[in-house]
């Protein structure tokens, strides 16, 4: 195989959403600012900026304001402003209005504005390369590359045009060295590269485990007698149990659409629950199927989300490297909102890595980053809300008094502070301890099945290339999984990746479509014997959401 050739910048950003995009630009700003020449590059695994984009999604302006303040008149594709919240506790039949003078302020979204979260992205996108950014879609960084003294100094792309059997096809390109003075990682939650650091250099030591959610989510046009554009609808309850962590979102875009999901957290303990079948059944509440009779539904997808918080955030810096962005863990998930905070964690590791570039230092620690964020309103924030996930560990009723008595009575000037100590793949219980749930079949119209789903995901995988989802030990599948906890796998993939079959010798055994695969990395994080492992596909593979 040919080698490798390899590329040498200032700095190397891995990762084309919010955190990234926003670190490129700020550190393009500053070199403008300073008249200090400085050269960065993105890379992105997605076919395009905001490919494998999805979020809800409500966008507090606050750190693109920042960023770019006149965002406005630069085309930022923010045009629908928040104009009514809406919290709904829902029965399997009924469901009951928060009146909004007693929403906390973390439910409250003045001022905000729905978006489609991709449309942002490629926009950001934009304005990163008329500032002079490297932008370079379609190209997965599966490889950090590290010097002689353990520092972080760069990353390898994949290669391209590789068969299954691991062989070069005719078409093979061996992948890219990109080296750089600086590493900033912003995969997005549960990435690859940044999984590896925080084992590497222990960035979690001292921290509670990381928690984790999967979000589902449709993009509907709805009938217009249905629409109401700025209306912001989140429910708790029916149809997840009150042990389960878990809500759902309604929002209304103009142009009569709507995005409506199901956000599960990733703690759960009953392995026959499957998140998908939960968002299916979700759409037929009575409070919530009006909206989208006469609809259709156009696109579908879902994503991990990185919802631990700040009690779970990781050590942020290392030699030669930072994360940023839900890479480390900044969603704030009492508001449900990420986006602002992957921005603002983006433009602080970018401030401090272009002192440390000015000052003619390189492949050290980035000491600022942490120190900025510790004084930075984004801390403030994340430490009201710390307790969040842990008092809805102790369940529904518990979760929301606590949240109304921090949130709401104390305006998150909290006293105390409670701790988790289970990771999330750590609480599936036995199979037959658990009650089986029976799901109704789809009918087509309101509800569906996966593969349809998958299909208007626009995801794709060439067949012929090494399975991107890998088993440390492929006997744990069928003698662990399916024999204790009943194969959760099947069930917690929102894609239909996983299919247990009888073998021609009548034995079970685990089958992976990964070429249905939509990159959620729920296996990698809910696998209860942490045996699945994901890993890059060939870059720009995936799906490709429009706008999600």
């Amino acid at each position: 195989m040919a080698e490798r050739e390899s590329m040498e910048y200032d700095v190397v950003v891995v990762g084309g959403g919010p955190a990234g995009l926003a670190t490129a630009i700020r550190l393009k700003q500053l070199a403008v600012e300073r008249d200090h020449d400085i050269s960065v590059c993105v890379l992105e695994k997605g076919s395009e900026l905001g490919a494998h984009i999805l979020s809800g999604a409500v966008v507090d302006p606050r750190a693109l304001t920042e960023l770019i303040p006149d965002w406005k008149e630069k085309g930022a594709p923010l045009d629908t402003p928040v104009t009514e919240d809406k919290f709904l506790f829902l029965t399997q039949t009924g469901s009951r209005s928060t009146p909004n003078w007693l929403l906390p302020e973390c439910f409250q979204n003045h001022g905000n504005y729905i978006v489609r979260l991709g449309n942002l992205v490629q926009w950001l996108g934009q304005q990163a390369e008329s500032l002079g950014v490297d932008v370079f879609p379609g190209f997965a960084a599966v490889e950090v590359l590290y010097n002689e003294s353990g520092a972080v100094r760069g990353v390898a792309t994949g290669d391209m045009g590789v068969a299954r059997d691991g062989t070069p096809t005719a078409n093979y390109q061996p992948g890219m060295e990109l080296h750089a003075r600086y590493t900033v990682f912003a995969e997005g939650s549960r990435g690859q590269l940044g999984r590896q650091l925080i084992e590497r250099y222990k960035l979690d030591d001292g921290r509670d485990p990381q928690s984790y959610a999967i979000g589902i989510k449709e993009l509907w046009e709805v009938d217009p007698a249905q629409s109401q554009p700025g209306l912001v609808v989140h429910t708790s309850g029916w149809p997840l149990d009150s042990d389960t962590y878990g809500g759902s979102f309604l929002y209304h875009l103009s142009g009569n659409l709507v995005a409506v999901g199901l956000v599960v957290g990733l703690d759960y303990a009953n392995p026959w629950l499957s998140p998908f079948e939960e968002f299916q059944r979700y759409k037929t509440h009575p409070a919530i199927r009006t909206t989208f009779e006469g609809g259709k539904r156009i696109a579908y997808g879902a994503r991990s989300l990185t919802a631990g918080g700040l009690l779970s955030l990781p050590k942020l810096t290392f030699p030669g490297g930072v994360m940023v962005g839900c890479e480390a863990g900044f969603l704030n998930a009492s508001r449900i909102k990420g986006s602002h905070a992957a921005m603002k964690s983006g433009m602080m590791a970018a401030e401090a890595a272009f002192h440390a570039l000015v000052t003619d230092r390189s492949l050290d620690e980035l000491t600022a980053y942490p120190q900025a964020f510790q004084q930075s309103w984004l801390h403030e924030e994340l430490n009201k809300s710390r307790n969040f996930k842990q008092w809805f560990k102790k369940g529904r009723t518990v979760g929301t008094l606590m949240t109304g008595i921090e949130q709401w009575l104390l305006k998150g000037n909290i006293p105390w502070t409670i701790h988790r100590t289970k990771p999330d793949h750590a609480c599936l219980q036995p199979a037959a301890e658990c009650a089986r749930i029976e799901y109704p079949k789809p009918d087509g119209k309101l509800t569906f099945d996966r593969l349809s789903s998958v299909f208007i995901s626009n995801t794709n995988h060439e067949e012929d290339e090494p399975v991107h989802l890998t088993l440390k030990d492929p006997s744990v599948p069928v003698q662990v999984n399916l024999a204790k906890y009943g194969g959760p796998e099947a069930r917690y993939c929102p894609a239909g990746v996983y299919e247990f079959v009888k073998a021609d010798t009548g034995e079970d055994r685990l089958q992976i479509n990964a070429q249905n695969c939509v990159h959620c990395k729920t296996c990698d994080i809910k696998d209860p014997t942490q045996n699945i492992v994901w890993v890059a596909p060939q870059g720009g593979e995936g799906p490709v959401y429009n706008g999600m």
